[in-house]
């Protein structure tokens, strides 16, 4: 009754506006009067009117809010159908529909394994040689006296030390040597403080040096004697603080930079004030001494100086040494970064003088030919990279490692390819682009970017087993490239005209199905084999069938064979033994935490079953009916390619005694690292792909190439020569299992002299832990349990080899003979 009042009401005012015209209205004083039409309605005559505005107002609330609601719908149908996320979990649900519980556990074990490998990789990849900081070198610099100013006479004990250093750090030696302005001047130290001895001057002399106190130079009974020292040297600053002063002031300075260029005078002196200044300068005031201490190439300058006798001169004119660098090779608009790394250990690019142009930077070249105006912080990064591998500044250099990984994008990061990647560039950097282009793949394949990946970062992207995409967004990704690169050949080819002209093949536009397959195949040929055809899921791509219809893929994957045997399906994911057809899956995010879920869910579902099988065969004495022979198989270990010995012997040098001891020991510190030990204990896990990444880790630490993991082999350590790598036994485990098959095997040559087998010990120690739960069977419940209740085998794994045991080193043959170690 209320909608057909209201809507004749409603006609009944659509004739009234037609008679009356515009519709007017007013409100009254009183707020209770409605003018509608020019003329005054009584309220209470409005209120079918206002019950109708109701009613139309609810129905639109309520169409807006069911609106709302089906749009927030249809977006978040459209968020899940464009997740990529979403559709990877799908066909990864899809494939291991009919999986059994053992074959999917078998591959999550695949992908922990996997997981565990490369978080070693990935330490590896970041490893470099340990860089001096600026305490260590004026430490050096302490010890072997490097251009020395002064001396100190304490207790008839000479002590070289250097003016700059000491005056800048303690008002005690600043007011001191003020009295002795000339060089090499005997200055004795008389100190009231009681107690002082020699070691203690010495120990005194370093701190200020390193702003740092080794209680091991000097008796702890006299620490006492340091605080009394503090009311007559005085407390030093910290010693960034008085560095910066020396920075920035000149104060105390023995040397000057001088860049200089063909285009510029020799004579042309600029000193800025505190070098702070804003125009562009020839020459920098420093200090020798620091200069030494942290640059080689500046100590061995300043060394062919002083025995020329040049030095000598300089000192007795009174005269600061002249250092001139030729702006070509150090550019001067670098200088300030240059002298604040020596001084602070830090690189800031901040510090780049903008309008100060080198002849002699590639960069900047390249820069002006493409266009661009100034150089982008990456490239300025690589140019103070070269500067201090010139200058042989270790800090310097990992400082702009740092800033040009941190600054790694879609945009750079094949320029940064290309530049790590020769002679002059950082191989730290190459590999944490690598990493990135790994980790990025999908994005960077969606991009234009990825279309001029160079051939060569795209086939060691596809090598390897940590690559972030699967292998269907792998093989649209090579067939984009593909097509590419034979669209530029094909512009290349265009008779007498020139690219993106009227008539050029660009700007006519090219379909898919002009490109000839036979360029395509040959593009191909090289990549194609990298491809994992049999982990392409869903198995009804159309992108595959197309590439396998061109004849672009030559094998087809397994499951397209015509047969209808599932096995087909499952074997190129499963390792086993004598499964030819195991191809090993990459560590693809999505698809692991996916298996990882659906095993989880299984688990939960067939727990109460697996209780309930437990408790029916309590009276069973043994665990022997939980063996299973068919279940049995042979780990795959990587062949890692062993580089030929004379590598070794004809390019790099031979590492002494003393530092090859020292990468055995750290050899040793890594592989009982947890991160090391947890790999190897994997079901799946690759031994000898751990130890190449730990030996790997360990040659670049010390500043080998890659090639030095042969010394391991020559120094009698093999690859799998360690008991820390030994296993007693071969078993599986799954996440929160809560059954284990044990598998008996012979004895391991490694094992023969002990008293009790350490599986035995391992299993006497389960029993009790789970004797509260199922009072008449031992079971483990999973890999945690096992590493908490089996000290013995953790023992044994942890044990360092002593010098006179004898290391079992199996190869090939003794893996088929023993089947697992």
């Amino acid at each position: 009754m209320g909608v057909n009042t209201s809507s004749s009401l409603e006609k009944a005012k659509e004739k009234e506006k037609e008679k009356l015209g515009q519709l007017q209205s007013s409100t009254s004083a009183s707020g209770v009067t409605h003018f509608t039409d020019g003329l005054a309605f009584p309220e209470h005559l409005l209120e079918p009117r206002h019950s109708s505005n109701m009613a139309s107002q609810s129905s639109k609330e309520k169409k807006k809010k069911s609106t709302g609601f089906a749009t927030l719908r249809k977006k978040l149908i459209r968020r899940r159908k464009s997740g990529k996320s979403h559709d990877h979990a799908r066909v990864m649900r899809e494939l291991v529909s009919g999986w059994n519980m053992r074959d999917l556990n078998m591959l999550v074990e695949e992908y922990e394994a996997t997981n565990a490998l490369k978080e070693l990789a990935i330490q590896a990849n970041v490893a470099r040689p340990h860089a001096s900081c600026l305490k260590e070198d004026l430490s050096d610099l302490y010890d072997f006296k490097y251009c020395t100013d002064i001396d100190l006479i304490f207790q008839d004990t000479c002590f070289p030390v250097h003016r700059a250093i000491l005056s800048a750090r303690c008002p005690f030696f600043r007011d001191l040597l003020r009295r002795y302005p000339h060089y090499s001047a005997e200055v004795h130290v008389d100190i009231r403080t009681k107690g002082m001895d020699v070691a203690m001057f010495s120990a005194l002399l370093r701190y200020l040096y390193t702003g740092d106190f080794n209680t091991q130079d000097s008796r702890l009974e006299n620490l006492d004697v340091l605080v009394k020292l503090g009311d007559e040297f005085g407390t030093p600053n910290l010693l960034e603080q008085d560095f910066r002063h020396l920075l920035e002031t000149g104060e105390y300075s023995d040397a000057v930079l001088v860049f200089s260029s063909e285009a510029e005078s020799s004579d042309m002196i600029g000193l800025p004030e505190a070098c702070g200044g804003e125009g562009i300068y020839a020459e920098l005031l420093c200090h020798k001494a620091i200069l030494a201490a942290r640059s080689p190439f500046f100590r061995n300058l300043l060394h062919r100086r002083y025995r020329s006798g040049e030095e000598l001169t300089e000192r007795t004119l009174q005269q600061p040494t002249r250092i001139v660098l030729d702006d070509s090779i150090i550019p001067k608009r670098y200088a300030r970064v240059l002298l604040q790394a020596i001084y602070l250990d830090t690189v800031d690019l901040s510090h780049v003088i903008q309008d100060s142009p080198s002849m002699g930077s590639l960069s900047e070249v390249q820069a002006m030919v493409s266009g661009r105006g100034q150089l982008t912080r990456t490239e300025e990064a690589m140019e103070v990279y070269q500067i201090a591998r010139f200058l042989d500044l270790t800090i310097m250099a990992q400082a702009c490692e740092d800033i040009i990984a941190e600054s790694l994008s879609q945009d750079n990061f094949i320029s940064v390819l290309n530049w790590s990647s020769q002679a002059h560039g950082s191989q730290w950097v190459y590999r944490q682009a690598m990493h990135f282009l790994k980790e990025e793949f999908l994005a960077i394949a969606a991009s234009p970017v990825g279309c001029e990946l160079n051939k060569t970062y795209l086939i060691e992207a596809l090598k390897s087993d940590y690559l972030q995409a699967s292998e269907l967004d792998v093989l649209k990704a090579v067939l984009k490239w593909a097509e590419h690169q034979l669209i530029k050949r094909m512009e290349e080819r265009e008779p007498n005209l020139l690219s993106n002209t009227q008539h050029s093949v660009s700007k006519k536009g090219i379909k898919r199905r002009d490109l000839d397959d036979s360029e395509l195949r040959e593009i191909l040929s090289d990549i194609v084999p990298y491809i994992r055809v049999d982990h392409i899921i869903p198995h009804t791509s159309e992108v595959l069938t197309n590439a396998i219809r061109k004849g672009l893929i030559s094998t087809p994957p397994s499951h397209m064979f015509g047969s209808d045997d599932e096995s087909l399906v499952i074997n190129p994911w499963i390792r086993s033994k004598n499964n030819a057809m195991y191809i090993k899956p990459r560590l693809f995010q999505p698809y692991m935490e996916e298996a990882k879920a659906i095993l989880d869910e299984h688990m939960v579902a067939e727990m109460e079953l697996v209780r309930l099988r437990m408790i029916r065969m309590s009276q069973i004495p043994d665990t022997l009916y939980m063996v299973d022979a068919k279940s049995y198989h042979s780990r795959s270990y990587s062949q890692v390619e062993a580089s030929d010995s004379t590598v070794i012997a004809g390019s790099l040098p031979a590492p002494d005694v003393h530092t090859l001891r020292a990468m055995q020991e750290r050899e040793k510190e890594l592989r009982r690292s947890s991160l090391t030990q947890h790999a190897l204990s994997l079901t799946c896990s690759d031994i000898g792909a751990v130890i190449y990444e730990v030996q790997k880790r360990v040659v670049r630490e010390f500043g080998l190439p890659d090639e030095a993991v042969d010394i391991f082999k020559q120094s009698g350590g093999g690859d799998y020569a360690c008991e820390d790598y030994a296993e007693p036994q071969e078993y599986f485990h799954s996440r929160r299992s809560v059954e284990r098959e044990w598998c008996e095997q012979p004895e391991s040559p490694v094992l023969a002299n002990t008293p009790e087998s350490p599986g035995a010990a391992a299993a006497a120690q389960v029993v009790p832990m789970l004797s509260e739960m199922m009072p008449d069977i031992a079971m483990a419940t999973g890999p945690d349990i096992t590493i908490a209740t089996a000290p013995s085998i953790n023992q044994m794994l942890l044990r360092e080899p002593e010098l006179g045991d004898e290391h079992f080193v199996p190869n090939k043959h003794d893996y088929n003979h023993y089947g697992e170690l």
